[in-house]
């Protein structure tokens, strides 16, 4: 047993990696001689189908063909496996907020539902989703979730970080954010495509893939800002909700954050944290974040900053970014048994009522 008390272990099928003619061994986590749950709360996929509606097929710029369930699911399961994942909560890259006839938005989302409850049902072990919704029409998103949920199984709902441009944060959501509070579910934000705000698009073009390197966690960073000092998470202070890559930006500038209406008063109007009732700061440690920051010094500043109750394994699944995102959390300094057990599967599944 290792000196912090987690070892992988074989689970009945040898070491982890290629066996004979390819097979992939699963691996596994015990910790203190018990055998831990990892769950990977950031695991993309796709459906064919929905996407055909608009002339989409998988294989073209983002859109991978191992997205799809149906005929790569065998792949992804002996990447899990190779990876030391136990399951994964799939949610969909939202692509669909531009449609502006209801019945496409509203058979888009119907087709793609039901299929992640199909994945989910047959490999009940294995996977669990986060329903998709229209959210560019408010109510009718409120009933995708509540039906995704409720008929379907589905453990909470993926959104983008903006709404065709809209912030999440803007009243005309604020249905949406109504129903997902009262079923208590998990929201999970990540951004749409590359990420790149479009004032800044131009930036971002040269060497370096900046469109997603700055791009993506820069756009969670904006969403959760706009949610936080909005209002949004004061009018519905039930909200459940996981920010991808980390949070973006927003938990290494905690400080900064909580200094802005401080130093520009004038662009705070409300009061000494601009009109919402707590310090920036103290919303963001009732949030949650995968932990998709690539080195174990990063996963120990955000359990600093916002506590490892907080935090949940991403892969980010299937692009490669975080292959190791199991080691991430065994290499990362300071922290307990406890802690570990927490972030690689233990929250997740408080959060998503496994």
């Amino acid at each position: 047993m290792a000196e912090n008390g987690l070892v992988f272990v074989d689970c009945g099928l040898s070491a982890a990696g290629p066996g004979p003619e390819g097979e992939v061994r699963r691996r596994g986590i015990e910790v203190r001689g018990e055998r831990i749950r990892t769950i990977d709360i950031h695991a993309h996929c796709a459906v064919p189908a929905a996407l055909s509606l608009r002339g989409i097929e998988l294989g073209g710029p983002g859109m991978r063909p191992d997205l799809d369930m149906a005929s790569e699911v065998d792949l992804r399961l002996r990447t899990m496996d190779a990876q030391g994942i136990d399951m994964e909560a799939l949610s969909i890259n939202p692509n669909w907020y531009g449609i502006e006839d209801r019945d496409l938005a509203a058979r888009t989302i119907e087709l793609q539902n039901e299929a992640l409850a199909e994945a989910c049902a047959a490999n009940p072990d294995r996977f669990v989703a986060f329903a998709s919704a229209a959210v560019q029409f408010p109510d009718l998103a409120a009933e995708q979730v509540e039906a995704g949920v409720k008929r379907l199984g589905l453990k909470g709902v993926a959104v983008g970080g903006n709404v065709a441009g809209a912030e999440l944060s803007d009243p005309r959501f604020h249905p949406f954010w109504a129903k997902v509070e009262e079923l208590g579910v998990l929201v999970f934000i990540h951004p749409q495509g590359d990420g790149a705000p479009s004032q800044l698009a131009q930036r971002f073009q040269g060497n370096g893939y900046l469109s997603n390197v700055i791009g993506n966690p820069l756009e969670t960073t904006i969403a959760l800002a706009h949610l936080i000092f909005e209002g949004t998470l004061d009018r519905f202070p039930g909200l459940k909700i996981c920010a991808a890559h980390a949070g973006g930006y927003m938990p290494s500038y905690a400080g900064r954050f909580d200094r802005g209406c401080a130093v520009r008063p004038d662009l705070c109007p409300g009061g000494a944290h601009g009109g919402i009732e707590k310090c920036p700061s103290d919303y963001m440690k009732q949030l949650y974040y995968d932990t998709m920051v690539f080195r174990p010094e990063g996963v120990r500043h955000l359990v600093a900053e916002v506590g490892a109750g907080q935090l949940m394994v991403g892969t980010d699944y299937p692009y490669p970014w975080t292959d190791r995102a199991i080691e991430l959390i065994l290499e990362a300094p300071e922290l307990s048994d406890e802690e570990r057990i927490a972030i690689l599967g233990g929250n997740a599944a408080r959060l998503l009522g496994l």
